[in-house]
């Protein structure tokens, strides 16, 4: 249907961030990203802004010509003109506001979508848990930053019906064009200065409210642990005392945004009542007629909501957009950049194959998965995730070297990596929505899918994909997550898999139903499993076991 929203969002690219960009240079990159759509936006804002400011000009040609002349014609004439300006201005407000919907809904998907890729595959390839601040900012500051992107069409459209408030008044009375001519810019700066310490004072109060959303959002994630350890007085404190600096920098933001509304109100006032009295005392002179007159106060009146609308929603809209572009900046920053350096005397690796061999040494011991190989780790708990971590973030700085076809597995782009390499961790994290949203992938056909699903011996519960999960997968016991978890590694078809003890929180019957179909769905592939289950190690081709090495004694 005609203005259907699509079913599927949009793809969309990432914001490029350049070195030295400020937050003034980010926000004009973003109200400019869509002209498609802010400019015809902007061409019917116009028609809108300035078809309600040629109201009064219409009825004062109409008086002048009609009702002073009586010619019946006339007055039919210029009803008609009046009756065909407030279609078309209703008309042009009515897609104007459904195209700023649109971008807005756009722009904010686009920053999300930046964001989220930078947070999830940041450069370097050093993937950590995001804080609960990273919520604040893809929520708040997202939203206000793609607000902003109203400023290419509003103000433009206000600015144009100023021109042709004061391009009236020239041809009513040019000394009242000539006044408002020189006197909007003069006012509109006023206002502008005005303005300053509440755009200082918005960022800071916004990374008050983000510090207190993450606060929150971390307290509510790490509960059980503050509960355990006894803490929960303590995490209270914390998040009162972050509360309160957050509710004392708002009401100093909000007295300052008062404030601000208070001095443009008197500027506006004062210079739409200097317009308005040189328009009385012109008439009162014999120079303007009363149509003129008529004219002229009604144009006075509609400059008052436009200026009024810079004042009160444009500016403090820039000031806001500019903190919030600030905060966004940090946090793309924050995630690193993509560099790779040759160690020294490598010289030119050689290139990686689609299935590579993989050596993780450890502590003295050599871990080798040759391509086609399901290799076993047995190790203690704390060894096992140091190599899992290490494989997660080859580039981290562990003490466990992870090489790729002898090339060292730090020179690769975290992209190349993620190519070849999958991680699944112990630590099961679910997406809310249906077991189907947990499992499909881009470009993956159904098949794989149940292939997936039977593999992980998930048949039982998740034979009708469109079960629900739960928030974070509540609905589901914990054996059930951990095959969901496992099933979507194993969809994922990497050409070289680490799986870290996948099986700790299933019954034993599954467990072996899961090591007999793992070599199946795995043919041709690479697979490092590190467990301590003997099913599932009695399923490898070889196992080294790390708990042996490490308990050998040294030679004296």
């Amino acid at each position: 249907m005609l203005w259907q929203a699509p079913a599927e969002p949009p793809d969309v690219w990432p914001f490029e961030v350049r070195a030295g960009d400020s937050s003034g240079r980010f926000v004009a990159r973003v109200i400019f990203s869509l002209p498609r759509v802010t400019i015809p936006a902007m061409l019917l804002a116009v028609v809108w802004q300035v078809g309600e400011s040629a109201v009064p000009v219409v009825m004062g040609v109409a008086i002048d010509r009609a009702l002073a002349t009586g010619d019946a014609g006339q007055l039919v004439m210029w009803i008609g003109v009046l009756v065909a300006l407030y279609v078309a201005l209703t008309a042009a407000a009515r897609l104007t506001n459904r195209l700023n919907a649109y971008a807005i809904q756009l722009l904010q998907h686009r920053l999300r979508a930046t964001l989220s890729t930078r947070v999830l595959h940041p450069g370097g390839g050093l993937a950590r848990a995001p804080d609960g601040e990273v919520v604040s900012v893809m929520t708040n500051d997202v939203a206000r930053l793609a607000n902003a992107g109203l400023l290419v069409v509003l103000p433009i459209a206000r600015i144009a019906a100023i021109g042709f408030i004061a391009a009236s008044l020239l041809v009513t009375h040019w000394p009242l064009g000539v006044a408002v001519l020189l006197g909007t810019p003069a006012a509109v700066w006023l206002m502008g200065v005005l303005s300053e310490r509440l755009s200082r004072d918005t960022r800071e109060y916004q990374g008050l409210l983000a510090g207190t959303v993450g606060r929150a959002a971390d307290l509510v994630a790490g509960y059980r642990v503050i509960k355990g350890v006894r803490a929960e007085a303590e995490a209270t404190r914390r998040y009162r005392q972050a509360s309160r600096e957050t509710l004392v920098g708002a009401q100093r933001n909000v007295g300052l945004l008062g404030r601000f509304l208070v001095g443009s109100g008197i500027v506006n006032g004062v210079f739409v009542a200097a317009v308005t009295g040189l328009a009385g005392w012109f008439t009162v002179n014999g120079q303007l007629s009363i149509g003129g007159l008529i004219t002229a106060v009604g144009l006075t009146q509609a400059l008052m909501p436009q200026m009024q609308s810079i004042a009160s929603a444009s500016i403090p809209n820039l000031a806001s957009a500019r903190a919030s572009a600030a905060r966004i900046l940090d946090a793309l920053r924050n995630t690193g950049t993509e560099t790779v350096t040759p160690a020294p005397g490598d010289g030119t690796p050689p290139e990686v194959t689609p299935v590579p061999v993989l050596d993780v040494s450890v502590s003295g011991a050599l871990i080798r998965v040759r391509p086609g190989e399901l290799v076993g780790v047995r190790a203690d708990d704390r060894t096992a995730t140091r190599i899992a971590d290490a494989l997660l973030n080859p580039r981290a700085g562990n003490d466990i070297e992870v090489r790729l076809d002898e090339r060292p597995a730090h020179q690769l782009t975290s992209a190349e990596y993620r190519s070849l390499v999958t991680v699944a961790p112990h630590r099961v994290t679910l997406f809310s929505g249906t077991v189907r949203d947990n499992l499909a992938l881009p470009a993956r056909a159904p098949e794989p899918l149940e292939a997936a699903v039977r593999a992980a011996a998930g048949e039982d519960f998740a034979a009708d994909p469109d079960v629900p999960v739960g928030e974070g997968g509540n609905r589901l016991s914990g054996g059930q997550r951990q095959r969901v978890a496992l099933a979507r590694a194993l969809a994922a078809d990497a050409p070289l898999l680490v799986l870290h003890d996948p099986t700790t929180a299933v019954d034993s019957v599954t467990e072996q139903k899961i090591a007999e179909r793992l070599r199946g769905v795995r043919a041709s592939r690479s697979t490092l499993l590190i467990a301590s289950s003997p099913a599932l190690l009695g399923c490898c081709d070889h196992i080294v076991d790390l708990l042996a090495v490490l308990e050998r004694p040294v030679a004296s």
